[in-house]
């Protein structure tokens, strides 16, 4: 794959550099909990094969703002992804991309992971 094929294929996974700078950025200012679930989803949805560049662009930035939200309301994380982590990710997801393949170890740690930050999951 040359170069220009790999920032092509990396643009459409993750979105202009910009704009995953700046989510990722919002994600590192929230609190430890809210972070960590944050984080968790983010790595869940790495499985899943975007619509184009902007569309997943756009996902992770509303998965900023849903935590932000959820951080400043006081909303715990176990009230924000329910009482399945993995099915909030997957519906989550489906507004923003073609599918994928999710490996159950990735379950599993979704749900671990979650629990680990203050939901529930396990």
């Amino acid at each position: 794959m040359s170069d220009t094929e790999t920032g092509g294929f990396m643009a459409k996974v993750i979105g202009p550099k910009k704009r995953w700078r700046a989510y990722r950025a919002r994600i590192g200012e929230l609190p430890a909990g809210h972070r960590a679930a944050a984080e968790a989803v983010e790595r869940y949805l790495m499985h899943f094969v975007p619509v184009d560049a902007d569309s997943n662009a756009s996902m992770f930035e509303d998965l900023a703002d849903l935590f932000e939200q959820a951080a400043a309301d006081g909303i715990p994380v176990g009230a924000v992804v329910g009482e399945d982590p993995v099915e909030f990710a997957e519906a989550f997801a489906r507004n923003y991309t073609e599918g994928g393949y999710v490996p159950g170890r990735a379950r599993k740690r979704l749900a671990g992971d979650i629990a680990d930050a203050g939901g529930k999951g396990r």
